[in-house]
């Protein structure tokens, strides 16, 4: 009987040793599923000169080099921004740029069915579920730092602002402390319990271009990224 309770005891202790590794290795930081169904991800990191991205084509580069870094690089990777109209190019929208979906992020979760679904009331994104390339949560409201201000330059409905306001630093060249970007919450959570505090792409706008600014207000230069096939 002594023997036969042994096998059980020692069996525990294995698993809680190997449990108290992966814990202790990431508590937040399940093992990510195949990269390979990975299409969607919040960057690890920006450009490192606040919102200037190089432009729309720096910044698809940034998501596809991440991408192919985490084992995902077969796909073709965009970045969820928006462009203001400028010399005669007329404006771009985030939501028309990032193929049809459903989108999946490194752990296999659907944060969105389709593009309708993703401006919707109804989308999964959560600070859990809108995780960087490598499966990891971003910081968020209540972490230090606090880097929950994505840029999107968009509307609620992914569209770029019309008129003369722009909201993109320049379509993502500039970095100056003037100037500002539309960001939204990845966490979805706010100084208020609104609507706009709780908008995962169109929160506030940045306190200016430069790394600090967007700093300033709980940023690092992360935008979100999604694959078109």
């Amino acid at each position: 009987m002594k023997r036969m309770l042994r096998l059980p005891l020692a069996g525990a202790a294995l698993l809680a040793l190997g449990l108290g590794g992966w814990m202790g290795a990431g508590a937040q930081t399940p093992p990510a599923a195949n990269p390979g169904e990975m299409t969607f991800f919040v960057t690890s990191a920006g450009s490192g000169k606040g919102a200037d991205l190089g432009g729309l084509a720096g910044a698809d580069a940034i998501c596809q080099s991440l991408a192919q870094a985490a084992g995902a690089g077969a796909r073709n990777w965009r970045a969820y921004l928006s462009t203001s109209a400028s010399g005669g190019a007329p404006a771009v929208n985030a939501r028309d740029r990032i193929g049809r979906g459903p989108w999946r992020n490194a752990h296999g979760v659907v944060v969105a069915r389709d593009v309708d679904n993703l401006h919707s009331d109804s989308n999964n994104l959560t600070k859990q579920t809108s995780v960087d390339e490598r499966g990891r949560v971003v910081n968020g409201r209540g972490d230090t730092p606090n880097t929950h201000d994505v840029l999107t330059g968009s509307q609620e409905d992914g569209r770029a602002f019309a008129g003369n306001a722009d909201m993109t630093c320049r379509n993502w060249t500039h970095s100056g402390a003037d100037g500002a970007a539309m960001v939204g919450h990845h966490d979805r959570i706010g100084l208020r319990d609104d609507a706009p505090s709780r908008s995962w792409n169109t929160s506030h706008p940045s306190r200016g271009c430069s790394q600090d600014a967007l700093r300033s207000s709980g940023g690092a230069g992360l935008f979100y990224c999604f694959a078109t096939n």
